[in-house]
C-alpha cells in the first residue's frame, strides 16, 4: 500500500508543479503576442481545465500524504525533518491556491463576462504572481522530497 500511496502522491505533485511550470515558462511567453481579449480568454480556458487538476492533486496529496504519515510512519513525531518541510510548504501552497481560486480567478471570470480587459489584465497579473510563488515553493518541495532523506 505504501508504494501505491507514494506513487499517487508523486504523480499529484508532478501534475500540479509541472502544470505551473508549463503555464509560467511556456504558455505565458507563447501567448504574449495575442491581443488582450484573446489572451485573457485563452488564460481563462486553460485555467478552467488546469485548476480542476489542481483540486484533484490537492485531494490526492492530502489523502496520500496523511496516510503515509499516520499509517506508515506512525505520526508526525516519527517523520523526518524533510516530511515536516514538505508538509508545511504544501499547506502554504494550498492556501495560496485557494486564494487564487476564490479571488483573482473568480474576478477574471467576471471581467471576461463584462468585457473589462483592464480588470482581467490586473487579475492575470495577480494570478501570475501567485503561480510564480507557488512554482518556486513547489520546486523546493520537489527538491526536499527527492533529497531530504539523504541530508537528514
Amino acid at each position: 500500500m505504501i508504494a501505491l500511496a507514494t506513487a499517487l502522491h508523486a504523480v499529484a505533485a508532478v501534475v500540479w508543479v509541472g502544470g505551473m511550470f508549463f503555464a509560467y515558462m511556456a504558455l505565458r511567453p507563447a501567448i504574449g503576442p495575442l491581443e488582450p481579449p484573446a489572451r485573457l480568454a485563452l488564460w481563462k480556458r486553460a485555467f478552467d481545465r488546469f485548476f480542476l487538476w489542481v483540486w484533484l492533486s490537492i485531494v490526492l496529496l492530502l489523502l496520500t500524504g496523511y496516510w503515509i504519515i499516520f499509517a506508515e510512519l506512525g505520526g508526525f513525531a516519527n517523520a523526518g525533518l524533510h516530511i515536516h518541510i514538505m508538509h508545511g510548504l504544501g499547506i502554504v501552497m494550498m492556501l495560496l491556491f485557494f486564494h487564487l481560486w476564490f479571488a483573482p480567478y473568480r474576478r477574471l471570470g467576471k471581467a471576461l463576462e463584462a468585457n473589462d480587459t483592464d480588470m482581467g489584465a490586473r487579475q492575470i497579473s495577480q494570478i501570475r504572481l501567485l503561480v510564480g510563488t507557488n512554482l518556486m515553493l513547489g520546486i523546493i518541495v520537489v527538491v526536499v522530497a527527492a533529497s531530504g532523506r539523504y541530508w537528514m
